[in-house]
């Protein structure tokens, strides 16, 4: 393989990655806890973007439970949404895991 088209896969797939980020911004994946009663989510790239808690929970009898709850929530919509970047990725090289994209 010569040099010069090592460099054009190379830009092909820069600019193969920064559409994709694109296009992950605009989607979204949500994390439940409590059978939906807090709900967290989040876009591609892994930024929280909405959070719900059902009114009946704000009480201080449920602050504890409220916190735990909120915590599962994100985690769960964490989880989910760097499921999905790693997915896209996966797609985008063939497979190839390339330390620190995600």
């Amino acid at each position: 393989m010569d040099m010069m088209n090592l460099m054009k896969q190379a830009q092909q797939l820069q600019q193969n990655l920064k559409s994709m980020q694109e296009e992950l911004a605009d989607r979204e994946v949500t994390g439940t806890a409590g059978a939906g009663m807090v709900t967290a989510t989040f876009n591609g790239r892994i930024e929280l973007v909405g959070l719900h808690i059902d009114p009946e929970l704000i009480t201080p009898a449920n602050a504890r439970m409220l916190g735990d709850l909120l915590s599962a929530a994100v985690n769960d919509g964490l989880g989910k949404a760097k499921d999905m970047a790693k997915s896209e990725m996966g797609r985008l090289t063939g497979g190839i895991n390339i330390p620190g994209l995600f």
